[in-house]
């Protein structure tokens, strides 16, 4: 049998490739979806699945099969922009080949798995392997600006709520276990303005925020974690300030942190630590969590904390064994495990929900964001044939 899914994956690589060419053409960066979530639903139209829903905030989600296990695979339709165009050598929105590689973006971040696991529901119908489980493929949104909100908005409205969920994110055919989460996350500081030729009357916000910002870069240097997930960190990735004038004495300073949480991480902890800073102190500065409110394409806004909690799946996880036997019995060798360095959907999935979660995905997460972002069209068709033969390796492993 897996001998034919693999062989089945192959006689569909043409139309994998179409449709992911297809996928990179249409500009979808978060918030700005509609057109790849309707080439998504053609697609699934086209292939025959049972049935196709896009939800209020506009994710789709394709269902095969109606048994009683719920298993889910995941890949987000969006993508971040392309930076400076001089950089890509490749054209960013054509999808072009070469020598066996696909370029553009979302090529592996993540249209590329987003045309696999489409088309491991294909060969399940192609093949008629249907179980005891129903498979719902999801093409999500908003991933980029807020990874989780997708999931979180689908579980918490009772649209959806699997056994297991397998993130498709770039893996270069790893299978992967858990990441670290963060955390956006502001202080401010306040300060009195005055007229800028004389300081002396005021008191500088800017200079309020100085010895702050020294405190975090000694801070990262000490955060902690474990061996496998790795330690936490935390930087400053943008700052500004307020006043009357550039004239003027600052009234107001902000930083931007990038807080990513190890295992041994909390929202609460992540936030003592800054408030108990010395400096912050001293400063009455103010620490904030960030929320989201950007509406979808669909025009709803479903607020969420910008906090994303760390998750981590055991080795000996059902899923986890299942996601190894798959891949010995398709692809005849034994997977490579590991773990995201960057951040996926599973911090709501597991992190928030502990809906348990696996990753596996085409293409080398090296290349996401980056130009000239690439995937090759082996790894589209070895984790299709993956994504095939998934769902009944897993109910069968009792």
């Amino acid at each position: 049998m897996y001998d034919k899914i693999y062989g089945e994956a192959q006689k569909n690589e043409q139309q994998i490739k179409k449709f992911l060419r297809d996928l990179i053409a249409i500009k979808s960066m978060s918030g700005e979806e509609e057109q790849v979530i309707n080439r998504v639903q053609e697609e699934m139209q086209r292939i025959g699945y049972d049935d196709i829903t896009i939800d209020p905030l506009g994710n789709i989600l394709g269902r095969i099969g109606k048994g009683k296990r719920i298993i889910a695979l995941d890949a987000h339709v969006d993508t971040v922009d392309v930076g400076n165009p001089d950089n890509w050598e490749m054209d960013p929105f054509k999808g072009a080949e070469k020598d066996g590689v696909i370029y553009g973006r979302g090529a592996c971040d993540m249209k590329g798995p987003l045309a696999s696991i489409v088309y491991g529901g294909k060969i399940i119908k192609d093949l008629g392997l249907e179980d005891d489980f129903t498979l719902y493929v999801v093409g999500s949104v908003q991933e980029e600006d807020a990874d989780g909100l997708c999931w979180h908005y689908i579980i918490q409205e009772s649209i959806l709520r699997p056994e297991i969920v397998v993130i498709a994110e770039p893996t270069n055919l790893g299978l992967y276990r858990g990441q670290r989460g963060r955390m956006e996350m502001e202080i401010k500081t306040d300060g009195i303005s005055c007229h800028g030729s004389a300081p002396d009357r005021g008191v500088n916000a800017i200079y309020k925020m100085a010895p702050i910002i020294q405190d975090i870069e000694k801070l990262n240097e000490r955060l902690g974690g474990e061996p496998f997930l790795g330690k936490g960190t935390i930087t400053i990735s943008h700052i500004r300030s307020t006043s009357p004038s550039f004239c003027a004495v600052a009234d107001s300073a902000t930083i931007h942190l990038d807080r990513r949480l190890a295992a041994t991480d909390t929202l609460e902890s992540a936030v003592g630590e800054l408030e108990n800073l010395p400096s912050v102190k001293k400063a009455n500065g103010k620490v904030t969590v960030l929320e989201y409110t950007v509406p979808s394409w669909r025009g709803l806004t479903y607020p969420m904390k910008k906090y994303y909690p760390t998750w981590l799946i055991p080795e000996d996880h059902k899923g986890m064994v299942s996601g190894k036997e798959t891949f010995e019995k398709v692809l005849g060798e034994k997977p490579r495990i590991g773990r995201w360095d960057f951040s996926t959907n599973g911090v709501s999935i597991m992190g928030l929900h502990n809906i348990p979660c696996v990753g596996f995905g085409p293409g080398n997460e090296y290349y996401a964001h980056m130009a000239n972002e690439q995937v090759s069209v082996e790894h589209l068709v070895k984790a299709a044939a993956w994504y095939a033969a998934f769902p009944f390796v897993y109910v069968n492993n009792e």
